[in-house]
């Protein structure tokens, strides 16, 4: 597939609106997904998850103006397809247990986690942020 690519190098100050709508974008999307958190003040991690999550699903759907009409730039860059039944069990936010490295003792073998987003592979594998340590976990 040829694709024309125009360069649009611009000056100091200066906007580019493709951009910036962009960037609008993701921003509404953001204060959506603020404002729905029962937090006053949200973690670092959590704010930089969220952008992740935003822009994740954006690019999981074909966009009117994108490169392609049917296929999303997830798909077209990694070869996956999003499956409902895969990647969209669980929810921004929600509270779940995830698998902790153990041995056999009686310690306790999952953690509390927050989803964050799926990580867009063919196993339907999430990305979670664990409560105890604020690490990401996959």
């Amino acid at each position: 597939m040829d694709v024309e690519i125009d360069i649009n190098i611009t000056g100091r100050n200066k906007h580019v609106s493709a951009i910036k709508q962009a960037i609008h974008t993701i921003k509404e999307q953001l204060r959506a997904i603020a404002n729905q958190l029962p937090f006053n003040s949200l973690p670092h991690r959590l704010i930089v998850e969220m952008v992740y999550n935003v822009v994740f699903w954006l690019n999981a759907f074909p966009h009117a103006d994108g490169v392609h009409d049917v296929m999303s730039t997830h798909t077209i860059l990694t070869g996956l397809q999003i499956d409902h039944a895969k990647h969209c069990q669980l929810e921004f936010r929600s509270y779940t247990q995830v698998h902790e490295a153990h041995n056999n003792s009686l310690n306790a073998r999952t953690v509390g986690a927050i989803t964050l987003r799926p990580t867009g592979n063919a196993q339907g594998t999430h990305y979670f942020l664990n409560i105890n340590t604020g690490r990401h976990v996959t």
